[in-house]
């Protein structure tokens, strides 16, 4: 098979390095990979560079990216609190794949960017590109801004490393190298068809309004009125158990694409509501806002999330084409047994509707995703990438 997909849960570095080499190997029947993925908890931190180096010599990979993660996601399963090492690898003959480790320096003249792969823009048939950053060194709207430049409506999908208690703490890998600053990608371009799913777990309360008074990421205004005062008179027509998810963590949700005629399942950009001023009413959220966009109140819970995820894979399913080969999970650290109450959640229910593909990920301190045709970080979504056959 063309993709493969190991997990070990030894505490010993060697003994999981052999453990994920042996299947890997065994799998890909002798297949050069062409691009590895690899996930490791903190508790191989002391080995960090070793496991990069040691699995690319080993495997033979010819792109090798990985990070450090506070879960683990391997086939079915995620590993919370325990040693894991998920690794993942493709072999994809037709597919170009151009890596890259861009790093960001704050200057008089503004941000310089060190490292970007000047040939994106020259190549055809892009399918994706794959990202996993270091958070406290990472500026991600850069990024987007900059593939968005390049590479206008391809996704960016992948995380930012996470585990670490502050800067210096998380790392990301390059072939045989560590980097403790900035991020390492990979372009994919023609080979595989690239799918992306990016479930935000999450569902609307009370009614659509416009913005009608804003600044940057403040919302003064809804229809007319303080924000805070209609989220006071939502609040109100709401049931006893939403009206205490919107007391623990409400969300608004930003329409896409105002040409539609109605909007529903998938339609909104979801972003926190971080905080409100009760002298004026107004209310700040986690991106950009404008006067004259389409909002609603959106609520979260283990539910909404199973819902949500499990849509947007079935519809995903029945969108035909080929069946998925592969799959790479990025899941916020807010998921797993910190949302839901059994184990295994997001990994256990690709399986469910995708069927048994290999599949390695972690749970980032932000997952990348497109909404529409445009990129964002997120928080408590769930970002899926599928390969399948072109």
């Amino acid at each position: 098979m063309p993709y493969a997909a190991a997990l070990s849960l030894s505490a010993d570095t060697d003994a999981a390095i052999d453990e994920v080499c042996e299947a890997l190997q065994r799998d890909l029947a002798g297949s050069q990979p062409d691009l590895t993925f690899v996930f490791v908890s903190h508790h191989h931190r002391s080995a960090f560079g070793e496991i990069a180096e040691e699995l690319q010599s080993r495997l033979r990979t010819r792109i090798l990216l990985g990070c450090g993660g506070e879960f683990i996601a391997g086939g079915d399963r995620e590993i919370e609190g325990r040693p894991a090492l998920s690794v993942w690898s493709a072999v994809m003959p037709e597919a170009l794949l151009i890596p890259f480790h861009v790093t960001f320096e704050a200057t008089p003249d503004g941000l310089m960017t060190s490292g970007w792969p000047e040939e994106f823009a020259e190549q055809a048939n892009p399918r994706a590109v794959l990202l996993l950053g270091e958070p406290h060194s990472t500026p991600v709207d850069a990024v987007i801004e900059r593939l968005a430049e390049e590479l206008p409506n391809v996704p960016l999908v992948g995380g930012m490393a996470s585990g670490g208690r502050g800067p210096g703490q998380n790392c990301v890998f390059l072939n045989s190298e560590k980097f403790g600053e900035g991020a390492v990608g990979v372009g994919i371009f023609g080979g595989p068809r690239v799918t992306s799913i990016v479930s935000q777990g999450c569902r609307p309360v009370g009614p659509n309004f416009v913005i009608t008074k804003a600044r940057d990421n403040i919302v003064v205004e809804l229809g007319g009125k303080p924000a805070m005062v209609r989220l006071q008179e939502v609040y109100g027509g709401l049931p006893e158990h939403d009206q205490a998810l919107l007391q623990a963590g409400p969300h608004l949700g930003l329409v896409m694409n105002e040409m539609q005629s109605s909007f529903g399942h998938g339609d909104y950009l979801i972003s926190n509501i971080m905080g409100g001023d009760p002298q004026t009413g107004a209310i700040a959220v986690g991106t950009l806002v404008r006067v004259g966009q389409t909002v609603r109140l959106h609520v979260r819970d283990a539910t909404t999330a199973h819902e949500d995820l499990s849509a947007m894979l079935v519809r995903h399913k029945n969108a035909g084409g080929p069946a998925d080969r592969a799959a790479l999970l990025f899941s916020c650290n807010g998921r797993g047994t910190r949302l839901f109450p059994e184990a295994n959640h997001d990994a256990a229910t690709i399986q469910e509707e995708l069927g048994m593909v290999p599949l390695a990920g972690f749970f980032a301190a932000g997952e990348l995703g497109p909404v529409g045709s445009k990129n964002y970080i997120h928080g408590y979504t769930a970002s899926v990438v599928c390969f399948t056959d072109e």
